[in-house]
């Protein structure tokens, strides 16, 4: 179906089908098709405005670097954040995205320049496991440290697959390091699931005493740390090495600190943290771990 678009004067316009058609919206409908529709009306107006203040005060810069643009896509794709998935984080078009990333025809190539706005929105997008497609792969480190530190405190491996909605022998791959990748989806339930049960007693929960033991057994055997071996800003990250040894000095120090600065200074949990230079989550963490080796907090 031919669309009936009203020509916009001075600007070239192109023929418009159905399936090529920019979104409304957009400035590409406003200065390739000649759309006068009110979303189209509007961003006309807004990018003039923006344009004459910007050249008002000598900022204006409607087109920047493409290579820096072009290392993030690429950066965000060792994160399981494909190039499909940024696209539609960014709100690009397809055709956008290929001239950037590889060129148009076989006599151009790359895109040396990208327009500011488009590539501020592309920089925008941060690593994020959230951002992730649940069927994209990422490093399974994570995944893998808090499924070890989860059986370190008893919890067998095929209450852990339950919970997880997963096969025993996934978790098992995982558990022992025979993959280095794990979809994001189950790296996202395995860290929902380490927050729940990290500081749980699994007999509690309807697990065998037995079937406890053998798991911190199996553990002990792999050199599988518990919970409280890792920071939780870093136990993402395959550089990180878990804390044995000083580690409850550490957690109890913190109590400490944490109970001293509340009690004494009038700090919050939150600006106790802060004080300390950790999260409120690595806070909450040392405060539970420390009461349950009976350090008043």
């Amino acid at each position: 179906m031919t669309s009936t678009l009203t020509p916009v004067a001075g600007l070239p316009t192109r023929p418009a089908t159905g399936t090529n058609l920019p979104a409304h919206g957009t400035l590409s409908r406003v200065k390739g098709y000649g759309c006068k529709c009110d979303p189209c009306r509007k961003v006309s107006r807004d990018y003039t405005s923006t344009r004459t203040r910007l050249i008002a005060y000598g900022r204006w810069q409607p087109y920047v670097d493409a290579e820096p643009v072009r290392a993030h896509i690429r950066m965000l794709s060792t994160f399981g954040i494909g190039i499909q998935r940024t696209r539609v984080l960014a709100g690009m078009s397809n055709g956008s995205l290929c001239r950037l990333l590889y060129g148009r025809g076989e006599q151009r190539g790359q895109s040396r320049r990208i327009r500011t706005q488009t590539a501020d929105r592309i920089l925008a997008i941060r690593p994020s496991l959230e951002l992730a497609a649940p069927s994209a792969l990422v490093d399974n480190t994570g995944t893998r440290r808090r499924l070890q530190g989860l059986v370190a405190v008893g919890w067998p491996q095929i209450d852990l697959a339950r919970r997880a909605g997963v096969d025993k022998m996934s978790v098992n791959d995982q558990l022992h390091g025979a993959c280095t990748t794990a979809r994001s989806s189950t790296a996202r339930t395995v860290r929902d699931l380490y927050e729940q049960l990290w500081n749980v007693d699994p007999c509690t929960q309807g697990v065998d005493p037995r079937w406890a033991k053998e798991a911190r057994t199996l553990a002990v055997a792999n050199g599988w740390v518990p919970p409280a071996a890792w920071d939780d800003d870093y136990i993402d990250s395959p550089a990180a090495t878990p804390d044995v040894g000083e580690e409850v000095a550490r957690y109890v120090a913190i109590t400490e600190d944490a109970t001293w600065l509340e009690q004494t200074q009038g700090y919050t949990r939150a600006q106790a943290a802060n004080r300390l230079g950790i999260t409120r989550d690595h806070l909450e963490r040392a405060l539970s771990y420390a009461r349950q080796r009976g350090v008043a907090a």
